[in-house]
């Protein structure tokens, strides 16, 4: 498996917080499985199960969960429609995928729609205990080797690029775009900052203001758009 669980920068949850998670899926082996393996971690708490999306979307509104784990085919609804109206509640909650493998149209998909990041079912408990907290923190799931590649093969399915993302670029200034770049091409806050040379603090600033500037949720969001805006080429 290539998952591994890189944080797209240094900030974390307070000590001492637990970290609410909602697992969704329709097999019960995978839901209690990972439940097992969160609820053995001290600061990872398990609040509730939901086996499809329609179930989800409720249990996010009544529990308030801090991560969500979600598979993408369900009945009912599936995890790229249920995320997608997560987001749209502007629930606090934090969307992570669970796929059976890494390049899955489904998974950028749900990507577009606002999931926070992705792990293979296949994670070890330490991966996954890791996304949680990764995701939780604030910041996105982006593993080089996985994500970025995802976002890279999927994003030629568009001979050009996307309209509404082309028309937001102009926002933009040109460090904040220049900060963009790098952020698709799945640099940590700490490793831009060392490549333009400046403090770490002043590259958390442009991150903030481009997410603001385009409407984006986190870094995972904003790699997707710099791909879809034709700012970095596949391949």
């Amino acid at each position: 498996m290539t998952s591994g669980v890189t944080g797209g920068g240094t900030s974390g949850m307070a000590s001492g917080v637990t970290i609410r998670v909602l697992i969704v899926d329709d097999q019960v082996m995978v839901r209690e499985g990972f439940s097992v393996l969160l609820n053995a971690m001290p600061d990872i708490e398990v609040v509730g199960e939901a086996v499809n999306g329609r179930e989800a979307v409720g249990q996010v509104a009544a529990l308030r969960p801090d991560v969500v784990l979600m598979d993408i085919r369900m009945p009912e609804l599936n995890g790229i429609d249920a995320t997608r109206e997560i987001v749209a509640a502007n629930a606090d909650a934090k969307v992570l995928v669970l796929t059976t493998f890494d390049l899955d149209e489904y998974v950028y998909q749900a990507l577009r729609a606002g999931a926070s990041g992705f792990l293979l079912k296949d994670a070890s408990a330490r991966q996954l205990a890791d996304g949680v907290r990764v995701v939780a923190s604030g910041e996105a799931l982006l593993a080089p080797t996985v994500t970025r590649r995802l976002i890279t093969e999927f994003s030629k399915l568009a001979d050009t690029p996307r309209a509404p993302a082309m028309a937001r670029i102009g926002d933009l200034t040109e460090r904040e775009t220049e900060v963009l770049v790098l952020i698709a091409q799945g640099l940590s806050n700490a490793e831009i900052a060392e490549h333009l040379v400046v403090a770490e603090s002043t590259i958390k600033t442009h991150v903030s203001r481009i997410l603001v500037k385009l409407g984006l949720r986190d870094r995972t969001q904003a790699a997707v758009f710099a791909y879809e805006a034709r700012l970095v080429t596949p391949g």
